[in-house]
C-alpha cells in the first residue's frame, strides 16, 4: 500500500511539475482575425421594445447597408434574460473581417452616404437623440477570438 501512495504521488508531482503556469501566444493559442465592436447598454426597466424600435430605423438600418456592402462580416443584438441585473442588459455587436475594417476611409464613407439617404440621416439623428431617455451606454469593446491549441 505504501508503493502504491509513493507511486501516485511521485505521478501527482511530476504532472505539476510539467504544467504550464501560463500561455505563450503562437505556442500556445493563436489570435483570430475578425475583429468584434461590442457595445453595451442599460436600457431601462420595460423600455426595451421602444429602444429595440428606435434602433431598427437607425443602428439597424445602417450595419444591414454596410453588410450589403461589405464593410463589415455580421452584426447581433442581444438582450438579457434577467433584463434588470448587472451593469448591462443588451449587447449591440458587429464584427469586422480584421482591425483594417475599423480604419477610416473615404471610399468606403462616400460609397455608404450614396445609399444613405438625407432622410435616412434625418430620421437616425431624430431617432438617436431620444435614446438618453431609454438607455446608457455602459461599455464600448474591441474583441478578438482567442484559439487554444
Amino acid at each position: 500500500m505504501k508503493k502504491f501512495i509513493i507511486t501516485i504521488v511521485c505521478v501527482m508531482l511530476s504532472t505539476v511539475a510539467l504544467a504550464k503556469d501560463r500561455l505563450e501566444l503562437y505556442e500556445d493559442y493563436d489570435l483570430g482575425t475578425d475583429i468584434m465592436t461590442v457595445t453595451t447598454v442599460k436600457v431601462d426597466a420595460n423600455m426595451e421594445d421602444v429602444y429595440l424600435a428606435g434602433l431598427q430605423q437607425s443602428w439597424v438600418k445602417a450595419v444591414k447597408l454596410q453588410k450589403e456592402l461589405g464593410f463589415i462580416n455580421d452584426w447581433k443584438i442581444y438582450g438579457s434574460d434577467l433584463a434588470q441585473s448587472g451593469d448591462f442588459n443588451m449587447m449591440l455587436i458587429v464584427t469586422f473581417n480584421n482591425s483594417a475594417d475599423l480604419e477610416p476611409s473615404k471610399q468606403k464613407y462616400d460609397a455608404f452616404m450614396k445609399k444613405w439617404s438625407e432622410a435616412d440621416t434625418k430620421m437616425s439623428n431624430e431617432i438617436s437623440a431620444k435614446y438618453p431617455e431609454v438607455r446608457t451606454l455602459t461599455g464600448e469593446y474591441r474583441m478578438r477570438e482567442i484559439i487554444l491549441k
